[in-house]
């Protein structure tokens, strides 16, 4: 069976495989962060009227982001680095009015867990998520027919029946796409690569209060969740609030899998404000995570940076390579999975799940989020079955089972999309679809 038809064997069995999941009460659970997101109508034009207005006589090479932004001149040199190298990343905003003058905007969610419980939603999977910020306007956007939390009772419940006990964390998300130019006084670069960038004013994040009924629950109903994704440790900045998390996790996991021992505890990584908080949590945490997941970006920072084992991401050898690091060097349990939007890809151990199927879903919950800007439904999956796979998602995948690790690795071309309309969620929504994947 071709690649193809597998994509299309795997949707066909997304809606059986999701009513038994419904039919049995089974959840993965989702965690940690939630915060509101402020998605910024952003056009290259505005930009580079803000640019003639306050950065006279300034050289679009070498704009360069502060670590903190607390000026219009910061924000447009942050932005503008950014863009012009087509990367994504995150950078702290003090000053947010700035941004609020310079950019329309509109509301959305953000955090790991909640954007993979509405992607699971819009095709009627349900989960149980842990909420940071509780705010109305989080909760809101939350309050849908298959997304759950915990009462402070211990009872599965919808997010309109929270009561706000945490400050909201709003992130400005700033969405650019390939081509788009920017000019400055005869100055024009063209943006290489769609991507997104997030400033962030932190609050509530920074601590990452834990919900001890959230954890409770899923240790008391652990034969009912399917797996237990940790994510979000990225905001903390105070090394010792982040040991007494890592701390209280570590118990967490051991109680999890001792009354759910086929139970797959999925740790999805994320841009760190602090090297040394990420370290931390790396050299803590990951022997008790079954499956660490983490993008292209993130692979090369903690290895090429962190770690200097070289890894060249555009070498698909190179990036076998580095994944085993990982799970060698950190004592994965099972394996190491890297997402791109070209292809994701599973290194380690034969798992008792399709983890090839779960890709897929990965993949085609992602490319829906991309083309249409929000989370696809069976319909929106549907279409995407008609797009090409990733040339360079083949290239690689050829590659591989011919080579001396096709044994250890499973590689699935991403169904490819050129100009995204959307580039925010993406990572998230493909950890939700690989969710769908681990059940017994």
């Amino acid at each position: 069976m071709d690649l193809k038809e597998k994509y299309i064997e795997a949707y066909n069995a997304l809606d059986e495989v999701i009513q038994r999941r419904v039919q049995n009460e089974h959840y993965p659970a989702l965690g940690y962060t939630s915060n509101l997101d402020l998605l910024c109508e952003f056009q290259t034009g505005r930009l580079n009227t803000l640019l003639a207005e306050h950065m006279k006589g300034k050289r679009l090479s070498e704009m360069k982001p502060p670590s903190k932004i607390h000026t219009i001149q910061e924000l447009l040199e942050t932005v503008v680095y950014y863009c012009s190298r087509g990367i994504g990343g995150e950078v702290d905003i003090e000053n947010t009015e700035c941004l609020k003058e310079s950019f329309p905007f509109q509301y959305g969610i953000g955090g790991t867990a909640v954007q993979a419980a509405l992607a699971l939603n819009a095709v009627g999977c349900p989960s149980v998520v842990h909420l940071t910020d509780d705010s109305r306007e989080v909760c809101t956007i939350l309050n849908t027919p298959f997304v759950h939390t915990v009462s402070q009772e211990g009872q599965l419940i919808h997010t309109d029946k929270i009561a706000q006990t945490n400050e909201q964390e709003p992130h400005f998300i700033i969405q650019f796409k390939k081509g788009d130019k920017i000019c400055l006084e005869g100055q024009v670069i063209e943006i290489p690569c769609s991507n997104r960038l997030i400033l962030t004013k932190i609050t509530v994040n920074e601590f990452v209060p834990f919900y001890k009924p959230y954890f409770r629950w899923v240790e008391d109903h652990a034969p009912k969740v399917s797996s237990n994704v940790l994510s979000s440790f990225n905001a903390l900045l105070d090394a010792e609030v982040l040991k007494e998390h890592l701390d209280f996790v570590r118990g967490h996991i051991e109680r999890y899998k001792k009354n759910n021992p086929k139970g797959i505890v999925f740790f999805e990584d994320a841009h760190y404000h602090d090297i040394h908080v990420k370290r931390l949590c790396l050299e803590s945490i990951y022997s008790y995570i079954d499956i660490v997941s983490l993008n292209e970006e993130e692979l090369s920072y903690t290895l090429n940076k962190m770690y200097q084992f070289e890894v060249d991401t555009g070498d698909i050898y190179s990036c076998v390579k580095g994944a085993k690091y990982i799970r060698e060097n950190f004592k994965v349990r099972k394996g190491v999975i890297i997402h791109t939007k070209d292809y994701s890809m599973y290194v380690g151990d034969p798992l008792d799940f399709d983890i090839e199927r779960g890709l897929m879903y990965g993949n085609m919950m992602a490319t829906a989020k991309a083309a249409k800007g929000s989370y696809g439904g069976h319909r929106q999956i549907k279409e995407i079955l008609g797009y090409e796979l990733s040339e360079k998602g083949l290239k690689y995948y050829q590659e591989l089972k011919n080579s001396k690790y096709a044994e250890e690795s499973v590689l699935v071309p991403s169904k490819y999309l050129d100009r995204p309309k959307y580039t925010i969620g993406l990572g998230d929504s493909f950890v939700g679809g690989v969710q769908i994947c681990f059940y017994h």
